[in-house]
């Protein structure tokens, strides 16, 4: 789910467990959930568009597309609000690392959608170490309005995403589950999906390098932003 915040979950016949995620319910009898989200996506994005003075996302999507895979050598940690799987730091920081004057907002907006994809593959490194098996992602949320999200994100997870005709989210999904309760549901004819992201593998090295330093930057640099996130607490 491509909100404010971003949400995983992997549904499963069998009841799986990893100290870094979380645990629920299913939501019919026999089914299980194991779940990872982070503690920002969309914030970042709407902080970024409020702070270039935008009204819009499009301006800036448009930009970020005409910005190289990579950004040009910018990375950023998404932990604007801390983080949570598979961190669990509330005073985890968002780090802007690699800038220089040749970067403009549109490598800004860019880095913060591959800081975000950067996220989501940690994740799904945890739920795949937990055992659950994941060839595919349906998509859901704001952040499907544009194709450049989740085109990112299943470039540097390799994970192909379906899109469905309603991506609402939450409340859709809660909608499905009352009309459960009085009806059977098709969700090929509720909502059918009607769009299939594949991931673009001239991308994936570029990424798989960057992944590692994502990986290594957070470890670099969590002494300082446990420190700041202490002065900030102290404002």
């Amino acid at each position: 789910m491509y909100g404010t915040t971003l949400f995983l979950s992997a549904t499963d016949t069998a009841r799986r467990a990893h100290p870094a995620l979380w645990c629920s319910a299913g939501t019919s009898p026999g089914l299980h959930h194991l779940a990872a989200g982070m503690a920002t996506s969309g914030a970042v994005t709407d902080w970024l568009r409020t702070m270039l003075g935008e009204p819009d996302f499009g301006p800036l999507v448009a930009e970020a597309e005409a910005v190289p895979v990579g950004s040009d050598g910018l990375l950023m940690l998404p932990y604007f609000a801390g983080e949570r799987t598979p961190l669990h730091d509330p005073d985890a920081r968002g780090v802007i690392a690699g800038l220089s004057l040749r970067h403009r907002r549109g490598h800004l907006y860019r880095a913060a959608l591959e800081g975000t994809a950067f996220g989501v593959r940690h994740n799904l490194e945890f739920l795949r170490e937990a055992g659950a098996s994941i060839t595919a992602a349906h998509a859901v949320g704001g952040g499907t309005s544009s194709r450049l999200w989740p085109q990112i994100v299943s470039d540097v997870t390799g994970l192909p995403q379906l899109i469905a005709r309603h991506t609402i989210g939450a409340c859709f999904g809660a909608a499905v589950l009352a009309a459960r309760t009085v009806t059977d549901v098709r969700m090929d004819r509720w909502n059918p999906v009607v769009d299939r992201i594949e991931p673009d593998p001239a991308n994936r090295e570029r990424y798989d390098g960057l992944y590692a330093d994502y990986r290594a930057l957070h470890p670099a640099t969590v002494e300082i932003n446990h420190h700041l996130a202490a002065l900030q607490r102290e404002v």
